[in-house]
């Protein structure tokens, strides 16, 4: 009798220790599974979402701090996390394909599950919403344009006199040119902007690129194609639309480069075309102030010959 009175209250210890080793595993685990958090980032999608009965925030701006919140929780448990940008419309499409009903929680999370893999989304590093909205809407526009791009390139097939496939010539010429551009582009950092008009809209892909004494220049793999599928674009369709190339270095005023698409090909604009195309307002055509520290320079010859600059007869 004495043996079991004694054996009870060790055996519940003992539970308890597995109990709670357990518990600390899956702490440990969880750390190592990482989280996304769909984002309505504006206001018009937070009130398209609220039609469903299961999402129950009333205030954009509720919903906006509950999120920050949440972020800096999961990180504060180590735990690695995506936020992506949670469209209503595609959310209804989704769940329509997919036959699921969209006014439950687990549509949502498999839905954003999904974005994640190839949508817009970003990695939350600690920053505030303020700055991860714009980030988060400004990597959906990349996206976008550089689908739209591809997309375009891929559908226009070969050359109907020479069988060339003329989104691939294209994009071998853009590659080419942004090759010439900085290898010819001086030391510092390179901020570049290639714009395309094309049928539904214009298009613009930005890259930012380093290039210390004697060195290539470095640049991102993903911002580097997109920005030559936007040159491939206006190649291809022999459109105009150009490239600007702003420079930065130490103990020097920022210089600025620019060049119009002609026929395949990058043609340097003159020191005055450049200085026009800077301080005139778009929209007006009212002359803007120039920007004080800022050296407006012709753009420099690329060494492109003509004769194979167009991708097709």
């Amino acid at each position: 009798m004495a043996h079991t009175e004694h054996s009870r209250p060790a055996g519940r210890a003992e539970r308890s220790g597995q109990e709670r080793t357990a518990r600390t595993m899956r702490r440990r685990l969880r750390r190592e599974v990482p989280s996304t958090v769909g984002l309505l980032a504006d206001e018009r999608d937070f009130t398209a979402m609220r039609c469903y009965r299961t999402f129950t925030f009333d205030d954009h701006a509720t919903y906006l701090r509950q999120i920050d919140g949440l972020l800096r929780s999961l990180a504060a448990q180590g735990v690695h996390t995506t936020v992506a940008l949670f469209d209503p419309e595609e959310f209804a499409e989704y769940c329509e394909d997919a036959g699921l009903d969209p006014d439950t929680a687990v549509s949502r999370s498999r839905f954003t599950a999904r974005i994640a893999s190839g949508g817009a989304a970003v990695a939350y590093t600690g920053q505030s919403l303020d700055s991860l909205v714009p980030l988060l809407i400004n990597t959906a526009v990349r996206k976008a344009t550089w689908e739209y791009a591809t997309t375009l390139l891929a559908d226009l097939g070969a050359c109907a006199d020479c069988g060339l496939d003329i989104g691939r010539a294209a994009f071998e010429r853009a590659s080419h040119i942004l090759f010439r551009l900085l290898e010819a582009a001086e030391r510092g950092t390179h901020h570049l902007v290639c714009s395309i008009p094309a049928a539904d809209e214009q298009l613009l892909a930005v890259l930012h690129t380093d290039r210390p004494d004697g060195e290539p220049g470095q640049l991102d793999s993903s911002e580097g194609a997109e920005f030559v599928s936007v040159l491939a674009v206006g190649i291809a369709l022999e459109s105009s639309g150009g490239v600007v190339l702003r420079t930065t270095a130490p103990d020097t005023p920022d210089r600025l480069h620019g060049w119009r698409l002609h026929r395949g090909s990058l043609v340097p604009l003159t020191e005055g075309e450049v200085f026009s195309a800077y301080c005139t307002d778009a929209d007006t055509g009212e002359p803007l102030s120039p920007e004080p520290g800022v050296e407006y320079r012709a753009g420099f010859d690329l060494g492109l010959d003509d004769t194979g600059t167009g991708t097709h007869h």
